[in-house]
């Protein structure tokens, strides 16, 4: 019980998901201009060897059929037993399953979004996030992001921000899983074009939620980077040129108020080689400023 109440709590923190990163971001963010032309960028870390492991955050109790009175199964009813009760999930999150623990380490894949305002590709590499790789083509193929909506635009940092089916902040799937290709040896640690997992602030604590950049981002590499967009990114700077409503006072930012929403995504097969990389924009310049209404 002590370990449903843990993980309820932590389902509930995903308010805050880019936890710390507004108010820490925008300090670290004069650091960073001031010495990012001294220091050179690091390859961001390897990943290790090992199977994923995809933590289940509220475990659903398995059937009983000796609690319940109208058991057919032959298994020996128990009249004066009460029916199991069903766990209750925080609010927002699906029990979905989880992933496979061992999935493909090399090549690469395109994660294809279908949206109200056209096509964004996002391309993975395997070999450097084979676990969030995974967990977004499980995703993908159970329809799970169709339908959803980016809940959140954090100009400041130039970040929009998806995947929560509930459009709340605190929405995801029943697992959790570790950390992966942590820029933290960069700076900046996130450019345009660059797309991360959202997380709790706490360590192994990524989900179903994630954010597209779409400028030079002060925040510290503390997010699991796992895609570039090789296409749509047009689209991206679209959303984020119309502002936010500020809806999220304390958390940062709000609701786009040019939505942006999924209507079917899909992940491509595997490929030996990479897209071409795509030509950069001016928007990448340390120059770029958040877009105002």
């Amino acid at each position: 019980m002590a370990a449903r109440r843990e993980a309820a709590e932590r389902r509930r923190r995903r308010q805050t998901w880019i936890a710390g990163g507004v108010a820490g971001a925008l300090v670290l963010g004069a650091v960073i201009w001031i010495i990012t032309a001294a220091v050179g960028g690091d390859e961001s870390q390897p990943v290790a060897n090992a199977e994923c492991v995809y933590t289940t955050d509220t475990v659903l109790p398995s059937a009983d059929p000796s609690a319940d009175p109208t058991a057919t199964d032959g298994a020996t009813a128990d009249p004066t037993a009460s029916p199991t009760p069903a766990a209750t999930l925080p609010e927002g999150v699906k029990d979905i399953g989880r992933p496979v623990s061992n999935p493909p380490r090399t090549g690469y894949q395109i994660m294809t979004f279908e949206t109200n305002l056209g096509r964004i590709e996002v391309e993975m590499d395997l070999s450097k996030t084979p676990c969030t790789a995974n967990s977004m083509n499980f995703l993908a193929n159970n329809g799970f992001y169709d339908g959803t909506s980016c809940q959140r635009l954090v100009q400041d940092i130039f970040a929009l921000q998806c995947g929560d089916p509930s459009g709340t902040g605190m929405g995801g799937a029943n697992y959790s899983y570790d950390d992966e290709n942590l820029p933290t040896g960069k700076l900046p640690a996130y450019h345009e074009g660059d797309v991360a997992m959202a997380n709790t602030g706490l360590p192994g604590s990524n989900g179903t939620q994630f954010f597209f950049v779409y400028g030079l981002s002060s925040l510290p590499g503390n997010y699991s980077l796992w895609g570039r967009v090789i296409s749509g990114m047009d689209i991206i700077r679209q959303v984020a040129a119309g502002g936010d409503n500020g809806e999220y006072v304390d958390a940062g930012g709000g609701r786009p108020n040019t939505p942006l929403t999924f209507t079917k995504v899909t992940v491509g097969p595997v490929s030996e080689t990479p897209a071409p990389t795509p030509e950069a924009s001016a928007s990448t310049s340390p120059d770029a400023s958040p877009t105002t209404t």
